[in-house]
């Protein structure tokens, strides 16, 4: 028999509402080493991914391991996205070990995690097996994470991916939350984040906005 097609999205696809995102050791000495992704790449998609989650409300966890004793401070630009909001500093590689995200996680509830941070192999293949084995669903920003080497990266990503971890990019999740240009109430802010982060698709918009005066829908 024929499907029957409706216009309705699918139950995969995130919504500002049934997730929380959670940015992992996104630090200076994590930094460092990091070679699979170019420093100010990794930078802007970190803050891409923070600046959609603030704008539309998504709860979000940030969290760094030994901030003071080792590894330093958050990036910035994920910081001045949640102005005020406290870090969750660990001791442990593996942050869904610490009690203290963990009761975060629980407090907010809510069934979709979507995680990015560094490294992938490390800090980010911890959490995520690990919620999922408790019954999570679980996405990573593929972009906004990194590693020591591709090979490291490349490798972590298919590990996690096997376990069902679903991969996506910082500017899909953008423009996931946003889905609909109808959206008129975050329509300014979903422009303004890909102006500013997200590259040659936010010079599309600028070009398009002074040349023609254009807007999308």
């Amino acid at each position: 028999m024929t499907p029957q097609a409706t216009p309705t999205p699918s139950p995969l696809l995130i919504t500002p509402t049934d997730h929380a995102l959670i940015m992992i050791d996104f630090q200076s000495q994590m930094s460092f080493a990091t070679k699979s992704i170019d420093a100010v790449l990794l930078r802007n998609n970190a803050a891409l991914v923070a600046r959609a989650a603030a704008s539309f409300g998504v709860p979000s966890i940030l969290t760094t391991v030994a901030e003071r004793s080792f590894s330093g401070p958050m990036y910035e630009e994920i910081t001045s996205a949640f102005p005020g909001q406290a870090l969750i500093d660990r001791t442990s590689m593996n942050t869904w070990e610490d009690a203290n995200v963990i009761k975060v996680v629980n407090e907010i509830g809510k069934p979709r995690l979507v995680m990015c941070g560094l490294w992938t192999s490390v800090c980010i293949v911890g959490p995520s097996l690990s919620a999922i084995a408790q019954g999570f669903e679980v996405y990573v920003i593929a972009d906004a994470c990194g590693d020591v080497t591709d090979e490291a990266h490349e490798r972590a990503m298919e590990r996690m991916v096997q376990a069902g971890v679903r991969p996506m990019t910082s500017l899909q999740y953008l423009l996931e939350l946003q889905r609909d240009w109808a959206r008129t109430e975050t329509y300014e802010s979903t422009t303004g984040i890909a102006k500013q982060f997200g590259g040659s698709y936010g010079l599309g918009i600028i070009y398009a906005k002074t040349m023609f005066g254009a807007h999308e829908g």
